[in-house]
């Protein structure tokens, strides 16, 4: 009888003059304390779309920080519960997170643009300070589809914009954000866009201004444990404890987790442009030009600024580090990685301490030692890598860009399978080494282990191609 009526239902909607679409136009329905109109042309508008915004970028954070920190030599990703396919660096247009990275970036772009041309306006308090703010998320939108993605469209249902062009967008949206009220992230932020570009004396002036306004300056994005939303790479390096979810490379342990429980109401910050980065910029532009006194310069004032970081002292017991096969990982700090002490931390003996912003096993030492561009690029590339690990930028400066997602395929008529963008850009000296990105031997009697390849030297071998290593 059931079946008989919901068909009977069916036929008699069929069979109707009128259009579907009307009679459940759910479009129709509209909640006043939701509408453009509750937000457009309030009192202080702006500043509360802003927060909105600040928001955005935690959520697209989330996303691509996953991906990004499994598909570089990072991490590991022992269980299941995060990403299948990135460890392995299998980029698929079928992948779920590839539609939500994209959309995420979408929805930084379109909130920047709609501040911009309907919020702010609208604004009887809106000031240039809020405005440059805009222009600031809406080039970091540009930056982030340029650093991840070999093209997106900007626009729904738009052509595909390469990252070349989504460079040149985001320094044009920085350059604006600057004129209306300069600080130092918006700097850096233009720093880097030229960087990966390859314009070097851009990138070295936007670097220079960047520590010239606050030489110590971190921004970062703010997350709620309580409310939402969660840093999703705290949980999967530290707040799941006995899960393992993500495991460092040894040679990383040091500085892991990055991320670790602050409050019940409040996670702890990724913090996405800092002046560490300008440093580097400035010490590989030196090594580039083969200036190693003026790069060993640049390096010194790099360790000055990561001593002056926080470091958090935490409990860790919980996670040990070999719970899923015994014997497998080093846990404790005697144990020597290629041949260096002091990378990894003894879990079970007390608080540890790690980094929360920044840390490196850089020393003086190695930095009075250098004496080929070579030497300096790998000791360089080595700390880029520890200054941003679980930030997203080893996977970058490898050259990897991820693709496409296939509802953008399905629904755009500018984009098809088969189109650059949606084929994964992976160098051909990465393709060549994936099973090895995390791979190690552990001798736990000699307490020693040996990683299995230098990523950084690989990249610094092939400092000429065009995927890596920009001022070259």
């Amino acid at each position: 009888m059931k079946k008989l009526i919901i068909l009977g239902a069916i036929l008699a909607t069929v069979g109707c003059t009128d259009n579907f679409d009307k009679a459940v136009d759910f479009t129709a329905v509209e909640n006043p304390n939701l509408s453009e109109g509750s937000v457009v042309g309030q009192p202080n508008s702006s500043r509360i779309w802003l927060l909105g915004l600040e928001r955005e970028i935690s959520f697209f954070l989330n996303e691509v920080l996953i991906l990004s920190e499994l598909g570089s030599d990072n991490y590991v990703n022992t269980q299941t519960f995060y990403s299948q396919f990135l460890d392995d660096l299998d980029i698929r247009i079928t992948d779920p997170d590839m539609r939500d990275t994209q959309f995420r970036i979408h929805r930084l772009r379109e909130g920047a643009q709609f501040g911009l041309e309907q919020v702010g306006p609208g604004d009887p308090e809106y000031t240039e300070e809020i405005e440059a703010e805009y222009h600031f998320f809406e080039g970091m939108s540009y930056l982030y589809a340029a650093m991840y993605f070999s093209g997106l469209p900007q626009e729904e249902l738009g052509v595909i914009v390469g990252s070349e062009q989504q460079y040149q967008d985001a320094i044009a949206s920085f350059s604006l954000a600057i004129g209306l009220a300069p600080k130092a992230e918006y700097y850096l932020a233009l720093a880097r866009a030229n960087y990966y570009l390859g314009n070097k004396p851009e990138a070295v002036a936007a670097a220079n201004q960047a520590l010239a306004l606050d030489p110590a300056f971190a921004r970062e994005a703010l997350y709620d444990a309580a409310n939402g939303p969660v840093n999703d790479l705290e949980n999967a390096l530290f707040g799941r404890a006995t899960f393992d979810d993500f495991q460092p490379l040894p040679s990383l342990d040091f500085l892991d987790p990055k991320y670790s429980r602050l409050t019940a109401a409040q996670d702890p910050s990724v913090h996405y442009l800092k002046a560490e980065e300008a440093h580097l910029i400035l010490a590989e532009a030196n090594i580039t030009s083969t200036d190693l006194l003026a790069a060993k310069s640049n390096l010194e004032d790099l360790l000055n600024l990561v001593d002056t970081r926080e470091v958090r002292s935490i409990n860790d017991a919980t996670e040990g580090r070999t719970q899923v096969a015994p014997g497998t990982r080093p846990d404790n700090s005697s144990v020597v990685v290629n041949g260096r002490t002091g990378l990894v931390l003894d879990r079970q003996n007390g608080l540890i301490d790690v980094p929360s912003i920044s840390g490196t096993s850089l020393t003086q030492a190695e930095i009075d030692a250098l004496s080929t561009q070579d030497g300096a690029l790998e000791l360089l590339y080595r700390t880029r890598q520890e200054i941003f690990i679980a930030e997203g930028i080893r996977f970058v400066d490898m050259g990897i860009k991820l693709v496409v997602a296939q509802n953008e395929i399905l629904q755009n008529p500018n984009v098809s399978e088969g189109d650059p963008s949606t084929i994964a850009v992976i160098p051909p000296f990465i393709e060549a080494v994936i099973p090895q990105l995390d791979a190690f031997t552990y001798n736990v009697a000699a307490g020693t282990v040996q990683i299995t390849i230098d990523v950084t030297k690989i990249l610094v071998t092939n400092k000429n191609s065009p995927f890596v290593l920009p001022f070259n």
